[in-house]
């Protein structure tokens, strides 16, 4: 029970301090284009609104009158601080849930053994979880055009074990062929390829959509970084002390 509680709280520990840090990442880099993309989104709506005024014939049914009403019902965060509230909540839970995986793995295989290889297992988090899916699905920005949400959902988690299960055979296994269905398994879902949107016109500028890219990946790849890092700091401190309560046990026993 004290090895689940301990468990737990590093992930805890280690998520609340790597999820703030992403969301204050997030607030400097990523925010501030996700808002300005936000007014290309809704741009569209109005001009296809326009639009389906002008063309309808009397009578006729106005399908995108119809979406854009829907779109303007549904809820999002205010901009400034209950936006930021709601993502530091997003980005904490996320990352202790990431931080529970991070352990468990560690765990498996005889525990983090040190920051370095919590480095490690952080960096391959990001390979995994923001990367390899990434190749086939990059971060999107509002008003961009998407494929529909069954498919891709079903590629990104099967990319992702793929990674994970191709990127766990080359670092715990040195079999010739095992190392080849690694490499199989880190290719396949790529070679397959992810589902694409039946067109790729919209009003973002490529110029906003590079940058935010660029900046999803590099707050990505700190954010995993520092959680693999903490995780193994905060897990070895327990550690240590579940060693010291079990010698002083021990030494009871002997006599």
């Amino acid at each position: 029970m004290s090895l689940f509680r301990n468990i737990v709280f590093t992930a805890v520990i280690a998520g609340l301090l790597s999820g703030l840090l992403m969301t204050v990442m997030q607030h400097f880099s990523t925010v501030p284009l996700i808002l300005q993309a936000e007014t290309y989104e809704k741009a569209e709506p109005a001009a296809a609104h326009s639009h389906s005024h002008e063309a309808t014939p009397a009578g006729g049914a106005a399908a995108p009158a119809a979406d854009h009403h829907h779109d303007a019902e549904a809820w999002s965060p205010a901009d400034g601080a209950e936006r930021f509230i709601y993502t530091a909540a997003a980005d904490i839970l996320s990352a202790i849930g990431f931080g529970l995986v991070l352990v468990a793995i560690a765990e498996a295989f005889g525990g983090f053994g040190g920051w370095r290889r919590g480095l490690m297992f952080g960096i391959a988090g990001f390979l995994t979880v923001s990367l390899a899916p990434g190749l086939g699905l990059p971060p999107e920005l509002p008003g961009m055009p998407a494929a529909e949400l069954g498919p891709r959902q079903i590629w990104w988690i099967s990319t992702a074990l793929c990674t994970a299960i191709g990127l766990g055979l080359l670092a715990y296994t040195r079999s010739a062929a095992l190392a080849a269905l690694a490499i199989v398994l880190l290719v396949a879902p790529h070679l397959v390829g992810a589902p694409l949107p039946p067109s790729h016109e919209t009003d973002v500028p490529m110029e906003l959509y590079a940058r935010f890219v660029n900046a999803v990946y590099a707050t990505n790849l700190v954010f995993w970084a520092v959680l693999g890092a903490l995780t193994a700091i905060v897990r070895e401190k327990f550690r240590a002390g579940e060693d010291v309560a079990v010698r002083p046990a021990a030494g009871l026993g002997a006599r």
